[in-house]
């Protein structure tokens, strides 16, 4: 999805950003994720991110596995922001809105905030190469990708839009594939993390045929 703000370089979104942890979410460059926002907490998170001109958001993974207080739990250090694109009110006190990623962030060091939500500050520079629409998309290995999530659909009763899969750029095929699959927040994490578009679809590929290997195995039904 297109967006008003050109960002060109890290030195183009702030080194502060409020962040908003959520398990087993997933956004990734010039990705779209829709919200329902209802926390007074995050309700005040938006209004501000909106009032300051930003209109930036940072989407982080507790990790709950090493974390000892349930109501700030340790967070994983890598993330992405978004850009808040589309914003409805619901009419009962929550936001429907949705985020378009820009650039995934490396957590520098959490805030101590007046905020009663988290803020962090972020480096974005480990990451320059989300700046860049489309970046590796020839090194992706796209037949094995459909292979794979034909297989997926099949084992599990799935139908797809194929007119839309067969005519989306590669980038934009495995991020919302990533984004939309239903794994823990690990492997989310991992498709995170990937250190280049190809890599993340090798990712994907390898968990969707582990997945698919386990279930026929155990004999599991399909997910519903």
């Amino acid at each position: 999805m297109p967006i008003n703000a050109d960002y060109r370089g890290p030195a183009d979104l702030p080194e502060v950003i409020p962040v908003f942890p959520l398990p087993g979410a997933l956004l990734l460059p010039r990705g779209q994720m829709p919200l329902n926002v209802f926390e007074p907490r995050y309700l005040e998170m938006v209004d501000d991110a909106l009032r300051d001109g930003h209109r930036l958001i940072g989407m982080i993974q507790p990790d709950v596995t090493h974390s000892e207080r349930d109501e700030a739990p340790k967070l994983f250090q890598v993330g992405c922001v978004g850009r808040i694109t589309q914003l409805a009110e619901s009419g009962d006190g929550r936001y429907i809105l949705e985020l378009t990623g820009v650039s995934r962030f490396k957590v520098v060091e959490e805030l101590k905030v007046a905020t009663p939500y988290r803020q962090c500050k972020v480096d974005y520079f480990p990451f320059v190469d989300d700046f860049t629409a489309r970046k590796g998309e020839d090194e992706v290995d796209r037949d094995t990708l459909l292979t794979v999530l034909t297989d997926f659909l099949k084992a599990n009763n799935l139908k797809v839009d194929w007119d839309g899969v067969e005519s989306a750029p590669n980038e934009a095929l495995v991020n919302a594939l990533a984004m939309m699959s239903p794994y823990g927040a690990p492997e989310k994490q991992a498709l995170l993390e990937a250190p280049d578009l190809k890599t993340r679809a090798e990712i994907l590929i390898a968990v969707t045929e582990m997945d698919l290997a386990k279930k026929r195995t155990s004999g599991d039904p399909p997910l519903q």
